[in-house]
């Protein structure tokens, strides 16, 4: 599906943009929160403590289990975090954030955090865009058609089924990162590579050494296979809401429509947001990213009221229906693959 809309401004300085901008700052919204941060960050670490005392503690025993599952919610939520701090939401200077962000990426969940957030940064400057988004580069999941046809083998048979592997198939996001964090190592394209390098391998000696110290090697098996697996199925849940199954732009577009129209808002609570991270709030996200998160639920209205006001569509919908609508688009795109095969078969028969 892609915007079609008449291209009128190309920079975030046009007017629509800048009218919202002056009452996002009217309302005093891109202040910084220090007590907010101070407190999420210090929960987050007791947390990331907390599983690793008690893994050593309970020892040797399926019981393990269990700390792996919190353990896999903690490391997302470190990833929600490094998230936060890679926008520059945390600290006024970006020395302290870069610092605090190779901790939490590197040293604490075992992900290149350079890596990321070059990544990331792409994806904000063209977010669904089929060649400018790395998010929807076609890879293992096919998010435009087009790149739909011509796979065979493997890939041929994921694409055709890819509605149906795609929760299985965030088992492997984990270990997806932390190929490509050393793929990036490698080919020289993250900044201070050494340090990111060293982090890495501290972490991985660390981690490796605790789950052989402390449990058999059958259990180790398992503790790694569910925590890592969980991790990567949180991780993905976050952020699929957000844009998969949503507008591809041509990148014509007014940066306000651009974000606008490429992002989904998700409903809920207070515990919506925490399990989210504030994801939740994408389009808001989207439009001001140095935003602090607990803000974005207080700009939502101003944004949203300000696209009625301007006529460009806002949506915002329940998590489910949001999974809902990424799988039935994974499963349109995959139609033509299937088609494809279904002719090919077809022409053997004859």
């Amino acid at each position: 599906m892609t915007i079609t809309v008449t291209p009128s401004r190309t920079a975030p300085t046009g007017s629509d943009f800048a009218v919202l901008s002056r009452r996002i700052n009217g309302e005093g919204l891109m202040q910084r929160r220090p007590a907010y941060y101070l407190a999420r960050l210090s929960v987050v670490t007791l947390m990331f403590l907390g599983g690793w005392i008690a893994f050593f503690a309970i020892g040797s025993s399926w019981w393990q289990m269990i700390t792996a599952v919190f353990l896999a919610v903690t490391f997302a939520q470190v990833g929600l975090v490094a998230h936060d701090l890679a926008h520059r939401q945390v600290f006024r200077t970006k020395r302290p954030g870069e610092v605090a962000g190779r901790l939490a990426g590197n040293l604490g969940i075992g992900m290149s955090y350079g890596w990321w957030m070059d990544k990331h940064t792409r994806h904000h400057n063209n977010p669904n865009h089929d060649d400018l988004d790395p998010d929807v580069a076609p890879e293992v999941l096919i998010w435009a058609t087009e790149s739909a046809l011509g796979r065979r083998g493997l890939k041929g048979f994921i694409t055709r089924h890819q509605a149906l592997l795609f929760f299985p198939l965030l088992t492997l996001l984990a270990a997806d990162l932390k190929i490509s964090s050393v793929k990036a190592l490698r080919n020289r394209t993250v900044k201070h590579r050494r340090l990111e390098a060293a982090l890495l391998i501290l972490h991985a000696a660390g981690y490796l050494s605790a789950l052989l110290i402390v449990l058999s090697p059958v259990q180790a098996i398992a503790f790694l296979l569910v925590h890592q697996a969980l991790f990567g199925v949180y991780l993905g849940m976050t952020f699929a809401p957000n844009h998969k199954g949503m507008p591809h732009p041509t990148g014509d577009e007014d940066f306000l429509r651009k974000q606008v129209l490429t992002s989904r808002n998700v409903r809920g609570g207070w515990l919506t947001d925490a399990a989210l991270g504030g994801l939740n709030y994408q389009i808001e996200h989207h439009l001001f990213p140095a935003m602090p998160t607990p803000n974005l639920r207080k700009a939502q209205p101003i944004v949203r009221a300000y696209c009625a006001e301007i006529g460009v569509a806002y949506e915002q919908t329940s998590l489910v229906t949001s999974y809902r609508q990424a799988l039935r688009h994974l499963h349109e795109v995959g139609a033509p693959a299937r088609a494809e095969r279904a002719a090919r078969r077809a022409g053997r028969t004859r």
